[in-house]
């Protein structure tokens, strides 16, 4: 039962000013990678505009939520006396900035291009791939990444299992794919997990804790060809799930009503005075009709308070549970936040609603397309010849992979993971536009 929760890969500290997980959320913000998630597509593209949410906005959010979570859990379980574990909230602010450092360029679309390219290399996945920001890549270490503390990174795996084990193949063998550039994107969708390349680091991470067979191993399984997705996670991560699915399910909802991309009677068709009755309920003041004028008024303070309220209505029926129906041993996976059905329901609603109206837009899709279409050639060109086409940093990285027999491959697909869209755009037209590039072009 004994963790030490603060260690580190590499546990040397040089600075005693600051504790181990303070350090933790310190190296996130500061890094690379966390900036470039300002250039990274939420859901909308980069470029379009300067209002809507980016993948570095939509973070930043997701951890104002995690940590008004936390705090109301921490007093929670002052008042009933829990000393089993301590709720550190800049282990929620550091994860939960922390959660999508993997994405690629071109957001969920992007991620599917990746995964398809990787097939015959072990797969991707941006969950995974934050792990392995975190682990590996990051440059606070040589050989550990961000060499952050084993809570921190036990909390950022929403989705305990490696690539290998949930993974359905058979979805894959029967879809197209010869290699071309266009392809259908659904067919490609990744698991949710961590890449097998990370397998170590997670035995590290875990060591001790003896409820981890069951929770990397109970899967809820779909229908047949399609993978398995796991049911269990760490207290911190049940956290950051909840706060990421708030984020996403309300704050889209308001870039997509700015920018009248879902108009007040598409609101009114899917989501209903029965849908809200419980949000209304609760919100004092406020009945459906005046939420529906408060949302699409022209006015922003007013739709901003409606979007405060929604907010803060999923906040209030975030439960603390400590149940423990499944058993587990340590207060880490006993402990676990849950959404109450009165918010899931609201919140499922306002997902579907941006997922319908706005994502699969036949616009948005067709930007996704063409994202998917500039990774798979930059990927193509690299794996073809990879020393004549990627920098030199990354024909190094490529060579030591090779001498190591380690999947070389992996080393194109976290270079390509890395971009922001436009670095992605520049680096393809400089390889495929006639009229564009320079051998004085910093790539």
């Amino acid at each position: 039962m004994s963790v030490n929760w603060e260690e580190r890969r590499d546990n040397k500290v040089t600075n005693t000013s600051r504790d181990a997980y303070e350090r933790d959320y310190a190296r996130v913000v500061h890094s690379a990678a966390f900036r470039r998630l300002q250039s990274k597509t939420q859901v909308l593209g980069i470029g379009d505009g300067d209002f809507y949410r980016t993948r570095l906005t939509h973070s930043i959010e997701v951890s104002q939520i995690g940590e008004a979570i936390a705090r109301r859990f921490a007093k929670e379980m002052a008042k009933i006396g829990s000393d089993d574990i301590h709720l550190d909230l800049f282990v929620i602010r550091a994860i939960c900035l922390a959660h999508d450092l993997g994405h690629p360029p071109f957001g969920h679309g992007g991620e599917v291009a990746l995964n398809r390219c990787m097939m015959k290399y072990g797969g991707f996945e941006s969950n995974g791939q934050a792990l392995r920001i975190m682990t590996r890549l990051g440059e606070y270490h040589e050989k550990h990444g961000m060499n952050l503390s084993r809570r921190s990174l036990l909390g950022v795996m929403k989705y305990p299992a490696p690539y290998s084990q949930v993974v359905a193949w058979e979805k894959y063998e029967h879809a197209e794919n010869s290699g071309k550039s266009i392809f259908k994107a659904k067919l490609f969708k990744p698991p949710k997990c961590y890449l097998d390349t990370e397998a170590d680091v997670v035995s590290w991470v875990v060591w001790n804790l003896n409820d981890w067979p069951r929770v990397s191993r109970d899967f809820q399984c779909g229908v047949s060809g399609e993978h398995h997705k796991t049911k269990h996670k760490s207290f911190d991560a049940s956290i950051l799930e909840i706060a990421d699915d708030i984020a996403y399910g309300v704050h889209d909802l308001e870039d997509a009503i700015k920018l009248k991309l879902i108009g007040q009677s598409a609101f009114v068709d899917r989501v209903s005075a029965v849908d809200l009755e419980q949000f209304c309920g609760w919100s004092n003041g406020i009945n459906y009709e005046k939420l529906v004028k408060m949302l699409f008024s022209e006015h922003s303070y007013k739709r901003k308070k409606a979007i405060g309220r929604l907010i803060n209505f999923c906040i209030h029926y975030t439960k603390l549970d400590d149940s423990n129906q499944h058993g587990f041993s340590h207060p880490i996976f006993i402990y676990q936040a849950i959404l109450k059905d009165e918010a899931r329901t609201i919140l499922d609603k306002l997902q579907k609603l941006v997922k319908n109206i706005v994502i699969s837009s036949i616009n948005v899709q067709r930007l996704e397309f063409k994202g998917q279409k500039i990774i798979t050639e930059l990927f193509d060109a690299f794996a073809t010849d990879p020393k004549r086409l990627l920098p030199s940093e990354h024909v190094n990285h490529w060579d030591e992979a090779k001498v190591n027999m380690n999947n070389e491959h992996r080393v194109i697909c976290d270079y390509i993971a890395g971009m922001t869209d436009e670095y992605a755009v520049k680096r393809y037209e400089q390889l495929f536009a006639p009229r564009e590039g320079s051998v004085f072009d910093m790539f």
